[in-house]
């Protein structure tokens, strides 16, 4: 009986060990306004004279970064002009919300990650982090803190 309890105990032992490990491999995500944000689909897009467009949603709300450059390296300052931006927009219960940087409009900063194993243009993925405050028509602001954009994978512009 003594054996049969050991190996009882043993198998319990052993079957609780087991673990369970995702990754989340491409990403992105942050803290809007200290909460956890997390895209459920995302996609960067190069344009036209290399710029540079990521698009992420969750089905609700969507954060759209963009830049004048996908240099690798490149920092972007946000609230300075209109061509390196950053937006987000709510849509649930039939109403919409939406928040953008701007001239003299919120603040933030996208950088692209220069690491070659985090951003590689020519196989298809970019790796950077983001932050930003976007204000909506009435003045509202939503922030964004702690973003990252991990091996987002890069589409041509169509």
């Amino acid at each position: 009986m003594k054996k049969f309890l050991s190996l009882l105990v043993l198998l319990v032992a052993f079957s609780s060990c087991e673990e369970d490990i995702q990754f989340n491999t491409p990403a992105v995500q942050g803290l809007k306004d200290n909460e956890l944000w997390k895209a459920t689909e995302y996609r960067a897009i190069l344009g036209g004279g290399g710029s540079l467009t990521i698009e992420a949603t969750n089905g609700f709300e969507t954060v759209v970064l963009k830049t004048v450059s996908s240099t690798p390296g490149m920092s972007f300052q946000l609230g300075v002009n209109e061509v390196n931006k950053a937006t987000y927009s709510l849509n649930a219960d039939g109403l919409s919300y939406d928040y953008q940087t701007g001239t003299d409009l919120g603040d933030g900063l996208i950088e692209i990650s220069d690491n070659p194993i985090e951003t590689d243009i020519t196989k298809g993925y970019i790796t950077g982090t983001f932050r930003f405050n976007a204000s909506d028509e009435f003045g509202e602001l939503v922030n964004f803190q702690n973003g990252f954009f991990y091996k987002v994978p890069i589409q041509a512009a169509p």
